[in-house]
């Protein structure tokens, strides 16, 4: 097999475990804060025993770049609990919005004509979420609470890639992303630990699903993302990894019979398709390949 077809299997097969972070997360009786301190706290170990690379390098600015992806796991495992799973990733994905408008002054990269069109279309997306009244279900309890949470997550997930981006330039030629990665994670375990004890009753199941989102979700995702990113170029890693929201509400659907509204289902595609145009329109990837929230 070829390195770039390689690369390309590696990057989907990541997307794909990513992407059933939102099936796995409503499969738990856990709760919001149970399952995002456990499930961080598992992927912490799994990424420090796979990815060597992240327990090397670690600085003083490692924990300030972190503090965008804690906010970020964290809010996609609470927005997840409250509305649907399309909701939450397809809200998470309009974090190029926030990218495109803080860009010129925050990382010093300009905004050409073709991104306020673009800009346009995200926020048109965005607003379709809001459009309507959802109506609450066993596993999707609070649609309104848990979109505006999921709309918060694609402000951090901005300022997660925002960061890795800083710090990477801060660091030329040394490898700060997982280190950065790896902190995020040891981050929400320790502030989510509170609010998660005591555990009151929890099923063999939920510790197996918490097992399966740290080890395979996040750890093992994160190991085939890192060796697509060495194989491949940034552009077609990060359009093979738009893959997860595309596939996250059809592993919901799949298990729980859960679909979006109509209104939803129409504000993602709008995301959806604003993202990839933008990614077509760039020489470059807007964001490292080395990150995702979900």
């Amino acid at each position: 097999m070829s390195s770039p077809t390689r690369g390309r299997l590696e990057a989907l097969a990541a997307a794909c475990l990513f992407s059933t972070g939102g099936a796995a997360i409503k499969a738990t009786a856990l709760t919001n804060w149970q399952v995002a301190c456990f499930r961080c706290g598992v992927a912490a170990l799994a990424i420090a025993a796979l990815l060597p690379a992240s327990r090397r390098n670690w600085n003083r600015h490692v924990p300030l770049a972190a503090i965008f992806y804690a906010a970020t796991l964290t809010m996609f495992v609470l927005a997840t609990k409250l509305t649907t799973a399309a909701n939450a990733i397809f809200l998470q994905s309009t974090a190029p919005l926030y990218l495109m408008l803080a860009g010129p002054w925050l990382l010093g990269e300009r905004t050409r004509k073709v991104d306020y069109a673009l800009m346009a279309l995200l926020a048109a997306g965005l607003g379709c979420f809001f459009v309507g009244e959802e109506t609450p279900t066993r596993i999707a309890p609070d649609p309104a609470l848990g979109n505006l949470l999921a709309a918060i997550t694609g402000v951090t997930w901005a300022g997660t890639v925002a960061g890795l981006r800083w710090i990477q330039r801060r660091y030329a030629g040394v490898e700060v992303g997982m280190p950065t990665i790896l902190c995020g994670n040891l981050m929400v375990f320790a502030c989510c630990l509170g609010p998660a004890l005591p555990v009151a009753r929890a099923r063999a199941l939920d510790w197996a699903l918490i097992g399966y989102l740290g080890v395979i979700q996040i750890g093992l995702a994160y190991v085939l993302l890192t060796r697509a990113v060495k194989r491949l170029p940034a552009l077609e890693v990060s359009m093979l990894l738009l893959s997860e929201p595309a596939l996250n509400p059809v592993w919901t659907w799949l298990l729980h019979g859960e679909t979006p509204s109509r209104w939803a289902a129409g504000g993602g595609a709008l995301v959806l398709g604003a993202t990839l145009a933008r990614l077509f329109t760039r020489e470059r990837s807007p964001a490292p390949a080395t990150a995702s929230a979900s």
